[in-house]
């Protein structure tokens, strides 16, 4: 019985030595892994803590012809169907569709009818009432005649005077003339037919000068300058240079836009009515860089604008506008002169971070094209971005 006891003392001891054991383990384990912890911690640490490495190129600002762009469409500058002024049958009509006429050629005849007749019977009452006039003046004179005789004769002779202005008139209205130079676009009677009075004749239109109109925002209408030069270019690449003619005072209801007229001398009527143009006015130079728009980025405001540093590496926010935008990049204002735009990396870094800046060599790119021979495209809404390649290059301008 008592060597029982002392072998379950023993066993006993044992196990409390074998559980004391693992917890000291467990509790050397912890400490460790607490370490391993604090030492990763503390390098995440001191990699947050490194600036972050960008590529950045520096861009020198370069004179620009700034342009309005505006899409529009060439317009005759009157079209006007010309109308009978008086009833009767269509004699003749000496014109046919694309005609050439000038002002007072003629356009339709109408049967003169018994309008002749009328002409001599209202000169042959004009004579009378003349003849009764001049008499009952001369009585007068003598004392043989009253007032109200001469009054009487007086207006019988105007009566008459409008009776024979009519009938002159109502003759010289069965010749239907064109109203202004221009080209015949339709007819609308025929020889032997009958028109009422209002009825058309002949369309003619207006082609010299020829109008280029589109619609201008609010915040372009402050540039627009009656007399300034204007580039359009036609659906087929061909260009036409005119002065703006007219600029709205008041604007559209539903669009909130103005009316933009440009005359184009257009003597040979080569220039047809109703073709598409992309209107270009040259509103004056800025100081603008060329960039890819793969740096454009928004801000939580939703404005656009590009991310550069500044002479301490320190990112800064630029909001830009766009002056224009071609296959060879965009041309933007609202950066310094000099500007060191991040090119690659500027998604991961924040306005007022510091970074490790590399910068790429400029490349050559095109010099600021002038005004002469005329000023450069206008932004058209399909242009497009350069391709993925392009982009992770992050084109800009150089000094």
């Amino acid at each position: 019985m008592r060597t029982t006891y002392i072998y379950a003392a023993i066993i006993a001891v044992l196990i409390a030595l074998w559980l004391l054991s693992g917890q000291l383990g467990d509790e050397e384990a912890i400490r460790h892994a607490t370490l391993a912890d604090q030492n990763s911690t503390s390098s995440a640490a001191e990699e947050d803590r490194a600036p972050t490495r960008v590529s950045a190129r520096i861009s020198q600002a370069q004179g620009y012809a700034a342009t309005v762009g505006v899409r529009g469409r060439t317009q005759n500058k009157r079209s006007v169907q010309v109308r009978a002024e008086t009833r009767g049958r269509i004699e003749a009509r000496p014109v046919e569709k694309g005609d050439s006429v000038t002002a007072g050629d003629l356009l339709c005849e109408l049967a003169i009818e018994d309008r002749r007749a009328s002409v001599a019977e209202a000169a042959a009452a004009l004579r009378q009432a003349q003849i009764d006039h001049a008499g009952a003046q001369r009585l007068k004179k003598r004392g043989l005649q009253a007032d109200t005789d001469i009054a009487r004769t007086r207006a019988r002779l105007a009566a008459t005077e409008a009776a024979a202005q009519r009938s002159r008139l109502e003759l010289a209205r069965t010749k239907i003339r064109a109203p202004f130079d221009g080209l015949v676009e339709d007819t609308h009677a025929e020889v032997g037919d009958y028109v009422q009075v209002g009825e058309p004749c002949a369309t003619v239109i207006d082609l010299d000068p020829m109008m280029l109109v589109g619609r201008l925002s609010e915040t372009n209408v402050t540039a627009m300058v009656v007399g300034n030069e204007a580039i359009g270019t036609l659906g087929t690449g061909e260009e036409l240079a005119g002065e703006i003619a007219f600029v709205g005072r008041q604007s559209d209801a539903s669009t909130r836009t103005y009316q933009l007229e440009i005359a184009v001398p257009n003597p040979d009527y080569e220039i047809r009515s109703g073709l598409t143009a992309q209107i270009r006015v040259p509103v004056g130079e800025v100081q603008a860089h060329l960039v890819s728009p793969a740096l454009f980025a928004l801000n939580t405001a939703g404005d656009i604008g590009i991310r550069t540093l500044s002479d301490d590496n320190i990112v800064v926010w630029n909001n830009i506008s766009i002056v224009a935008d071609g296959t060879e990049g965009a041309w933007i204002t609202g950066l310094p002169d000099i500007a060191r735009i991040i090119t690659v990396g500027q998604e991961t870094v924040v306005p007022g971070e510091e970074v490790d800046p590399v910068f790429e060599e400029a490349p050559r790119l095109p010099a600021a094209r002038q005004n002469a021979p005329g000023p450069t495209r206008a932004p058209a809404a399909n242009d497009q971005s350069p391709p993925t390649s392009e982009r992770k290059t992050a084109q800009s301008s150089a000094a």
